[in-house]
């Protein structure tokens, strides 16, 4: 995720970093390149047939609403995903506020406040697939991180793990029957927010919206210089370039923003939330907290 103060009004135009231009730069010079093209054959090989810019303006709105639904959809998953781990971070200090009041200090509040933790990082190995396994162990070691990570899914594994080590208190009568209901609600709740996760990663937008919107995009850009070869001349190839660096760099954002557990420039900060999960569980067994992760280079990972 960028993390950075808005540049000024001349940088604006310069900042490359969390752009979409070097992504598409090699489409936006494609179609000037076509449009200077087309003019040149109109004006000295032959006359092409001209494009009424009305019906292209026609089509430009038709465009832009099927691009603006795309792009709304695709940040609604992007904002549910930060929710849901928003919910993670506020579950897990939860968590530890519950165990402080029905369980007290002690090896068992220590130890499934480290699953938790674990969770937070095996969950994150999942969404991005990756190996997190040097996250992991220090919190609950190298035999119980291996066993976890050879489950279908490691995370939900972890949540096994703390609710076997609330039974074993119940069982012992350690826990009162309103604290037992108040942890297995946090627990839930958990398990909940990573099923939605696991939902929208598992579940990209219709690839038809995406098809549909691509041929259109290049189709509009295409046809675009025959629309502008008696309005606008020779600025046509600065014109169409501007409306592709448009369409097409709302249709990369949207890419982007369509999976926003990826580990992109404006993908969440997966590693900085689980980071301050480990803040959170360490200020509250006692232990000295890690730094909170930094932007690199403004940014956030």
């Amino acid at each position: 995720m960028i993390v950075r103060e808005s540049p000024s009004s001349l940088k604006l135009f310069f900042v490359m970093q969390g752009s979409v231009v070097p992504k598409i730069y090699g489409r936006i010079i494609s179609v000037a390149l076509l449009s200077a093209i087309v003019l040149l054959i109109d004006q000295h090989v032959v006359t092409l047939p001209h494009i009424s810019i009305g019906a292209m303006g026609i089509f430009g709105v038709a465009l832009s609403l099927f691009l603006g639904f795309r792009n709304n959809a695709a940040y609604d998953r992007w904002w549910e995903a930060r929710k849901l781990w928003g919910s993670i971070i506020s579950d897990v200090r939860n968590l530890g506020r519950h165990l402080c009041l029905f369980v007290g200090d002690g090896a068992d509040r220590e130890h499934i406040l480290s699953c938790a933790v674990a969770f937070a990082h095996l969950h994150r190995g999942f969404l991005r697939n990756v190996d997190v396994r040097t996250d992991v162990v220090p919190w609950i070691g190298e035999e119980k991180t291996t066993a976890m990570m050879a489950q279908q899914n490691p995370a939900d594994a972890a949540l096994r793990s703390m609710a076997d080590q609330v039974g074993r208190l119940i069982e012992k009568d350690a826990i009162s029957g309103f604290g037992q209901m108040t942890i297995s609600q946090t627990l839930s709740a958990m398990a909940e927010a990573q099923a939605g996760c696991e939902r929208i990663v598992t579940t990209p937008l219709p690839f038809v919206y995406s098809l549909l919107v691509r041929r259109t995009t290049y189709l509009y850009c295409w046809l675009l210089p025959f629309a502008l070869i008696d309005s606008t001349s020779w600025f046509a190839p600065v014109f169409v370039a501007i409306v592709a660096y448009v369409f097409f760099g709302l249709q990369s954002v949207t890419n982007e923003l369509e999976l926003p557990f990826r580990k992109v420039q404006n993908g969440l900060p997966l590693d900085a939330m689980c980071r301050t999960v480990e803040i959170s569980v360490s200020e509250a067994l006692g232990r000295e907290a890690p730094a909170e992760r930094a932007p690199v280079n403004h940014v956030l990972t």
